[in-house]
Formats: structure tokens, sequence, C-alpha cells
């Protein structure tokens, strides 16, 4: 079990102590999307050259612009304290594959080139259900590099029918023509 793994354990347990479960997991899913779109942010608590204290105000800043619960707070603030900030995304990751699994759902990432619909987004969701037999959890994210089509990962398992993917397939088999 690793460090994302103890503390992911540990603000779960905390979470069920306190009847915050629900709140925590929303915190830890607004939380890690902050952290995915600010390169700052990721330098700065990679960064071992802030002191503890630099850290901790930072990180402050950043939860209080955040919204999030005081519990999701204090644990982050613990995070901090103990210097592994750099561990956050893994821990973030770890906090929500747990609760996925323990409502036995299974997250697929999928990447698109723009914003699902309703329907597809439904209709993804049903398909990915009978083909793996549980309930499945989207974490959707666009990429216009895709181009098209969709590039979906559930665990070590990739689908990539992306038109990136299929140009570059293309492109690799007209050079073995030539």
């Amino acid at each position: 079990m690793g460090l994302a793994d103890r503390y992911a354990d540990a603000l779960i347990e905390l979470a069920d102590d306190t009847g915050a479960v629900e709140s925590v997991e929303a915190d830890v899913k607004r939380l890690r999307d902050v952290l995915a779109d600010s390169a700052d942010l990721q330098r700065f608590i990679a960064s071992p050259a802030y002191s503890r204290a630099e850290h901790l105000q930072g990180v402050g800043a950043v939860l209080e612009q955040a919204e999030v619960s005081e519990i999701t707070k204090k644990f982050i603030s613990l995070v901090a304290s103990n210097r592994r900030l750099f561990a956050l995304a893994a821990i973030f990751e770890a906090v929500l594959a747990k609760l996925a699994e323990r409502r036995g759902e299974v997250t697929a990432s999928v990447t698109s080139a723009k914003e699902l619909t309703a329907k597809q987004k439904d209709a993804l969701a049903k398909a990915l259900k009978k083909a793996t037999g549980r309930e499945v959890s989207l974490d959707l994210a666009v990429d216009p590099k895709v181009l098209g089509g969709l590039v979906v990962q559930i665990g070590s398992r990739m689908v990539d029918s992306s038109l990136r993917s299929q140009l570059q397939r293309l492109q690799l088999a007209m050079k073995g023509v030539g």
C-alpha cells in the first residue's frame, strides 16, 4: 500500500466517521479539477523549495477559493504540514477510486474532442455498463487534439477510437507502402 492509498484511506475513514462522504467526494473532485487546470499550482505543490509555512499558506488560499468543507481543509492542511503535497493528485485519484469501488462502480476516463451531450453521456454509460457488467462512473475530459471519436480507459484497458489515432495508424501504414 503506497503513500497515496494510506492518505486516501485516512480521508475516507474520517469522512465515514463524520457522515460527510458525499461532501468530501465532491470536494476531492473539485480540487482534482483545480489542480489539473493549473500548471502553476502543480509546480507549487511539487516544489520542495517552498517552506512548510509557504505551502500551508498557498494551499489555504486555494482551499478558501474552492469553498471546500472543513474536513477537507483540515485534511489537505495536514498533508501540507507533513510535506506530502507532491502526492496530492495521486491521493485524489485513490480516494475517488476507493469510493467508486465501494459503490460497485468502475470509473471510465473518457476523452473527446468536444463536450458530450447528456444523451451521448447516457448512451456511453449504458454501453460501458453492458461491456463491463458493472455500474460505470464517467470521468470526462475534452481535448481538441483528439479531433473526433473517443478515447476510453477503464483500469488498464484502453480503447482509442479517436480520429487522431486512426490518422496516425494510416500514416504508419502508408510509410510501409512506399
